[in-house]
């Protein structure tokens, strides 16, 4: 997550309560909260806005909140079989005829040149070309140049060149939230579904994959390895135990064992759940089960014949239960390991561990609960307890620390805090980003991801940094390019993985996997610099919030925009655009304008270069020009602070503008519903007007308007967490706001989406999409199975269009996020699980083929109306034919 003041403060998202919660798959999110934690950052008074990290941590928490929530609610909990359920119901509806083509196909350029303003974007920071976030890394040992890359949302890449380009090898299934890769010793590849980041966006998985050919196959279902045991977890490590003959996964559920040779069929076992009492009696828990036997990591001692294991399994916001678990048995009895020396038991939460080759040396990195849930006064904000090394490689030690968070941030670190300021220095979200790995050739050479990557080539004595978060506020730094001296040893934020290559007469190798992509470089290079894995753009795992498209005024074809997670704003124009004289897209890559998060995102269907992006939290941004800097050190203001000051907007809040007349009026929805009618010529957010107050404590969840008739539906409390959960829906047709009354057969759950049949002129005939789970797999008041609903009558009455749930052709039970009636009067609805069109009312089929797995979270329509998009959050923007 990138940062920088009051205005633009992040790459990546961030939520400010912290709320914990355990979903099912692309449906649903991997435990993510914990208690408050708030972080502190300076004002900017130097008119840049890329020194001070503020509110970094804060933002991270808060995104959590806004996407458990939806997914969430009523009851804050769901059942294990909710995903299994969906897809099972998916796998047998009629399909629409249609293709699904891929839009974001170009590289993402980060870095671009002439598109810097200084106020709003991170370009020239130095993470160059990007994609999305990479939660686990794995190379073939046998095959020179093979290398697999595991997507957060996305799937799983190939490449058979060493990284210089990818192909997608998971599209089909089920679920493409990756947890961990690793290569088998028989040379198959093992994907573990369900990403283990406790990310704002961590789906959970369909359980674990194995690939017998992975050089030249592709997953698919049938790959599956053992039952529903590991399904609807999250799994951060996948190990082979090869003298024991024995495979292990560290999940959300404990620690799982299954024998390496065994059928396709056999299921795991688990063998380690403290508070379940399984491998280990006596533990007290001290947490319920939504945060119960989180395993988080397990190692196998090298040098042990197989016998000896060491788990971490422990809640990152404290837990009875925490602590470091070894067995001597392969798994089948554990014991609780008391660390001696640096390490302090009561102290332990998310860590991570890597053994030196031949096991002589155990090196851990470990997030402290304590300072985790310690709201800090001082300015200065890390949650990293310290990194530490076992010269015996003994699980209790002693432990000596070789490095915590104020060593490392003077390690050439950007994170320093007389750099990027207070509040924001090395393992401020060690919960999130941590992993350490040891060089197979030398047991002093280890590697370690926290925001940053960090060397120690003398066993932890010291520490260089390698990977800087970014170049702003550096002494090197300049925003002229000619002054800018700044070395190659720096990319994207939030590093999650690393893997070593050692393929024979080839060059050592270290890759490392991040919120921006994948890296990699010698491990005997001691120069600065990096090679940037992802500058071909086929590693295509963008993760998208939105997706808007306007025509170019010089005719050359649309412009296409999507807020992304962590990665801005991205703009896709046409290569021979041009707009005042200025040719926009010389290269034909993608751009950024906007840094941070993206969110939200409105196009001006008439001319493809005006736009309003959103920050978080409804912090509006226009430019009427694509952002484009005309300099080379983007001293032109180009991009302007709209923003309404809503007190109680959520992280990524909705904003629209009126379908009928699109340059007329504007709304947005926080705690207010607000109107704008300057609209592209706005200059500040004095330029919005309070249309009515949702209430105390309320947030819009969606806004629509048409022939100036508005809808809003909001939510408050968001989360079961926070107190009961509520929700409803405002509008100001028949002339005056007003509450709808919702009857009681209404889902109780949070509402996503709402859309006004454009056949109807008054603005009367809405429908509103549901997300989250029937009462089947979350319990809760109200909490039914319809996930789309219809008013004919201005909100009076509503029906149900879901179907008959025991219908082939019923919606599917899953968390549905977007809704939009094409021209033709058809309504399309974007799931966690693909999109789907109603044939009638009460039918429903999936829309189209070829649209990989990943969440389906927005839909717009292209400028003339034929093409439809869809932003996915994991595999970038796609479109079809409007049905």
């Amino acid at each position: 997550m990138h940062v920088y003041s009051a205005r633009r403060r992040s790459r990546r998202g961030a939520d400010s309560g912290g709320r914990a919660a355990l979903a099912a798959v692309a449906a649903a999110l991997l435990i993510a909260g914990t208690g408050s934690v708030v972080a502190y950052g300076a004002s900017d008074t130097d008119g840049s806005h890329h020194d001070v990290a503020g509110e970094e941590s804060h933002e991270l928490m808060e995104s959590l909140d806004s996407f458990n929530e939806p997914r969430l609610s009523p009851s804050g909990q769901i059942a294990p079989g909710a995903y299994a359920g969906a897809w099972a119901h998916i796998r047998n509806m009629p399909v629409r005829t249609g293709n699904w083509s891929e839009v974001t196909t170009s590289p993402y350029d980060e870095d671009a040149p002439h598109y810097r303003d200084r106020s709003a974007s991170n370009s020239g920071g130095g993470a160059g070309h990007s994609a999305g976030r990479i939660a686990a890394l794995a190379t073939d040992p046998t095959h020179q140049g093979v290398v697999y890359a595991g997507a957060a949302g996305g799937g799983v890449f190939r490449s058979a060149d060493d990284g210089r380009t990818w192909t997608p090898i998971a599209d089909r299934l089920p679920a493409l939230s990756v947890g961990a890769l690793a290569v088998a010793p028989d040379g198959s590849l093992w994907l573990a579904t369900g990403e283990a980041t406790t990310a704002s966006d961590n789906y959970l998985g369909s359980g674990v994959y194995r690939l017998a050919d992975p050089v030249t196959g592709s997953f698919a279902e049938s790959d599956k390895v053992g039952g529903t045991e590991l399904d609807s977890a999250s799994i951060h490590t996948v190990t082979f135990d090869k003298a024991a003959g024995y495979v292990f996964a560290a999940s959300s559920h404990g620690v799982f064992r299954r024998p390496l040779a065994a059928g396709q069929s056999t299921a795991w076992t688990k063998v380690l759940a403290p508070c379940a009492g399984v491998g280990i009696g006596g533990v007290a828990c001290g947490v319920d089960g939504h945060y119960a036997d989180i395993a988080n990591d397990i190692a196998v001692q090298p040098g042990s014949d197989g016998r000896k294991l060491l788990a971490n399994v422990a809640w990152r916001g404290g837990a009875a239960y925490n602590g470091f678990y070894y067995s001597d048995d392969a798994g089948t009895t554990w014991k609780r390991a008391n660390p001696t020396g640096a390490i302090n038991p009561a102290e332990i939460g998310n860590a991570a561990f890597a053994y030196a080759a031949d096991g002589s040396r155990l090196y851990v990195s470990m997030e402290s609960p304590k300072l985790l849930n310690k709201s800090s006064g001082s300015g200065v904000y890390s949650v990293l307890a310290g990194v530490y090394v076992s010269p015996s490689g003994n699980a209790s030690g002693s432990f000596q620390q070789i490095a915590n968070s104020s060593s490392l941030s003077t390690s050439g670190s950007a994170m320093k805090v007389n750099e990027i300021g207070a509040g924001y220095q090395p393992g401020s979200q060690s919960w999130y980003d941590q992993v350490i790995a040891v060089d197979p050739s030398d047991p002093d050479h280890v590697y370690l991801g926290l925001e940053e990557m960090f060397e120690s080539r003398n066993g932890g004595a010291t520490w260089k940094s390698i990977g800087r978060y970014w170049d702003f506020g550096m002494s090197c730094f300049s925003y002229d390019p000619a002054a800018n001296s700044c070395d190659g040893d720096v990319m994207h934020s939030d590093q999650h993985a690393l893997a070593f290559s050692q393929w024979k007469g080839g060059t050592p190798e270290v890759f490392v996997g991040n919120d921006g992509g994948a890296y990699a470089r010698p491990t005997t290079q001691t120069t600065a610099g990096w090679r940037n894995l992802n500058e071909s753009g086929t590693l295509r795992n963008l993760q998208y919030y939105s997706v808007r498209a306007g025509r170019m005024t010089d005719g050359s074809g649309d412009a296409v925009w999507g807020g992304l997670q962590d990665n801005g704003v991205s703009l896709l124009a046409p290569k021979s655009a041009t707009y005042q004289g200025a040719q926009l897209n010389p290269t034909g890559e993608m751009v950024s304008p906007f840094g941070g998060d993206g969110g939200d995102q409105l196009v001006n269907p008439a001319n493809g270069c005006q736009t309003v992006g959103e920050y978080v939290d409804l912090a509006l941004q226009i430019t009427n020009n694509c952002g484009y800097t005309a300099s080379d050190d983007g001293s032109e203001d180009v991009i302007t602070d709209i923003a309404p000051g809503d007190p109680g907007a959520r992280f990524i809040a909705p904003f629209s503008a009126d379908e009928t007349d699109p340059n007329g009026l504007w709304v947005a929805g926080g705690q207010y519903v607000w109107g704008n009618t300057k609209t592209w010529q706005s200059t500040s957010g004095a330029d919005w007007t309070k249309l009515y107050d949702l209430g105390a404590g309320h947030s819009a969840s969606a806004v629509a308007s048409r022939s100036h008739v508005t809808w809003a539906a909001w939510c408050g409390p968001c989360s079961a967490v926070d107190g009961t959960f509520g929700r409803g829906i405002a509008t100001d047709f028949g002339g005056t706001w007003h509450q709808v009354n919702l009857p009681a057969a209404f889902p109780n759950r949070y509402i996503s989406s709402l859309a006004i049949d454009p056949a109807d002129a008054s603005g009367k005939t809405v429908y509103a999409v549901i997300n989250g789970f029937s009462r089947h797999w979350n319990e809760g008041p109200g909490a039914g199975y319809g996930h789309v609903w219809k008013t004919a009558d201005g909100g009076a009455t509503w029906t149900d269009v879901s179907g008959d749930a025991s219908a082939s052709d019923s919606f599917p039970d899953a968390p549905a996020n977007a809704a939009l009636v094409t021209r033709s009067g058809t309504l399309v609805v974007a799931t966690d699980l693909g999109v789907f069109t109603s044939t009638s009312t009460g039918h429903w089929a999936r829309l189209g083929t070829g649209l990989p797995t990943s969440p389906a979270v927005y839909l717009s329509p292209s400028p003339d109306g034929g093409q439809l998009y869809v932003a996915t959050h994991g595999r970038g923007i796609w479109k079809t034919r409007t049905p």
